[in-house]
Order: structure tokens, then sequence, then C-alpha cells
């Protein structure tokens, strides 16, 4: 069987571990914020990135606006009832189990949720973060409590823990972060130990249709798993932000010695072509010792969360054991 679905397995039945465990509800020594759900299971107060909200005791119609936050919903257990796509029509992320997403109703699109849509469903949670969602907090918290982190990206560990908390889900997301640390060590030992990770020098690029090719930095959330390994990285990417973009001159930039890549959109509509058909690739170290990777945009890229980190571990392990 091959190693994505074993880690899928394994990251699900980490998510299981503990089905029946009920979360006490919180003592209300203090008013309920605005949009307190009602319900026989009680309610719980969450601070997050817009305040307070009442929550459920555990949460069980929860809608997704976000990629991390859809990651971190299956991964805990739950089908959500709702999510966003990544563009009109898209499908969810073929990484995530499909099985778990056969209900899940599509919301509108990622940064322009359908509030009607939503609101039909009869959620009792929302989630999302301030970078998609902040102008519209009210409106979706009159729909149901709606609990935002403040970004996304290189937080994602941060944002699950919220989400678990938000939806009761904490015990859960802590098998889950323990079966990914071992992830961890066990790539690093399939690697060679932690010095020869650490003197690896990794690279994530992405040739996007219609601007300029992208290195990706430490604030992403490749990057974040790059760190959590241990890998070495090159200098001019070793360091805080977002991505460094290169033109096709620029190419001797993208020095390391191993270099992942992903196509964003129409391949022939970005500089892919003229990048890899030139003498500045065809030189580099990475190139020449054939350690040149294509994977999985949508993972890499969307995959934000614990069963996302998980593929990718196994990729990596793949590519570099």
């Amino acid at each position: 069987m091959p190693r994505t679905l074993s880690r899928r397995a394994a990251l699900g039945l980490a998510a299981g571990l503990a089905p029946g465990l009920a979360i006490a509800a919180c003592g209300s020594g203090s008013p309920a914020p605005d949009g307190a759900p009602s319900g026989s299971g009680g309610t719980r107060t969450v601070e997050h990135a817009r305040g307070r909200s009442a929550v459920p005791a555990r949460a069980g119609r929860v809608v997704a606006l976000d990629t991390d936050a859809l990651d971190s919903v299956v991964t805990l257990g739950l089908s959500p009832v709702g999510a966003t796509t990544v563009s009109e029509g898209a499908p969810f992320p073929g990484y995530l189990p499909a099985e778990r997403l056969a209900g899940t109703k599509a919301v509108g699109t990622i940064g322009q949720p359908n509030l009607e849509a939503i609101a039909a469903l009869r959620p009792d949670l929302i989630l999302s973060n301030q970078v998609r969602d902040d102008k519209r907090y009210d409106q979706l918290s009159e729909i149901a409590p709606t609990v935002l982190s403040k970004t996304t990206g290189p937080t994602w560990k941060e944002n699950v823990r919220l989400h678990a908390e938000a939806m009761g889900r904490q015990s859960e997301a802590g098998a889950v972060d323990a079966t990914y640390r071992t992830e961890l060590r066990d790539v690093v030992t399939a690697l060679g130990g932690p010095a020869k990770a650490a003197s690896t020098r990794v690279e994530m690029a992405r040739f996007l249709a219609g601007a300029p090719t992208r290195l990706y930095l430490n604030d992403t959330f490749v990057g974040s798993l790059f760190k959590d390994l241990g890998l070495g990285r090159p200098a001019n990417q070793d360091k805080s932000g977002f991505s460094l973009e290169i033109s096709p001159e620029q190419v001797d930039q993208a020095a390391a010695d191993v270099i992942f890549y992903s196509v964003y959109g129409d391949a022939s509509k970005s500089d892919r072509t003229r990048i890899t058909e030139g003498v500045l690739w065809k030189d580099l170290e990475a190139v020449r010792n054939g350690r040149v990777y294509e994977v999985d945009d949508d993972l890499w890229m969307l995959g934000i969360g614990y069963t996302g980190a998980g593929l990718i571990l196994d990729r990596i392990r793949k590519d570099l054991a």
C-alpha cells in the first residue's frame, strides 16, 4: 500500500482516538458574547482574533471557509456541512478523503462565501480567518458563532489548536499532533539524521500563470514544514517573509541541493518552459544531480493542516530518503 494512504489512515486513526470524549460546558460567570448558540449541550467561550464567541460544547455542524479550516475539521473527525472552494465550480481539495466530504455543500468561494447558502445549512459553528472574512465577521456571527484566526500558513499548528478548541476536540488535536511529531522524527531518521537533514538545502519553487516565479521563504506553510524537519535552506530563502520572485534571468537565485516545484494555472502562461529550458536552470546543482521534483500544487499550497502536512512529509521521505 502506498505511504500516502497509510499516512492518511494513520492521521484518521489519530483523530478518532477519543470519539466518545465530551467537553464539559464552561461556567457562565460572565455574560455570553453575541451570537451564542442554543442547545442542551451548553456552551463554552472561545477567544479568537475577533474577540470572544460562545460555541457549542461539542460542535457538530461546522462550516469551513478556508482550506486550513477544512483540513482541521476533517482531520479532527468531522464531516463539515459546508465549505468554500478555491473557485466557482471547483472541487474540494483532492487530498482529503472523498467519503468525508460526500455530504459537504459548497458555499461560495474562498473570500467570497455565500451567506444565504451558509445560513440554509443551519451551522452551529463557522471557522475562517481575518485575511479572508474579517469584513463580514458580523454577518457570519448572525448566522452562527464564528471563530477567526488571524491568518493562515505558517501559523497552521496554532490555528488547528484554535479550531479544536472551537469544536470541542482538543483531545483529538493532541493525538494528531503527537502523530505528526512522530512522523517528523521518522522522516529525519530516514534522511540520515539531523546533521544530514540540516546540510541538505531544500527549496520550494512555484511557476505561476501570468506572474513571476516564486521561491517560498520561511513564513509559509511549506517553509514551516522544512523548518520542522530541520532541513537546510538556501541562504537567500532562509529568512522571514512570504516569497522571493525571480525572472528567467535570475534563475541562479534558485540554487539549492533539492528543488521541489509546482505549477499554478496554465503552465504555458508561466515562465516554466523559459526557465527549465534555459542554461541557468540546467547549470543548477539540483538539476545536474537529478534532485528536482514536481509536486501537487493543491496539496503543497492549500493542504494547510495535519492531513496535508502528513502527505507532504511522505513525499519528502519518498524523494529524499
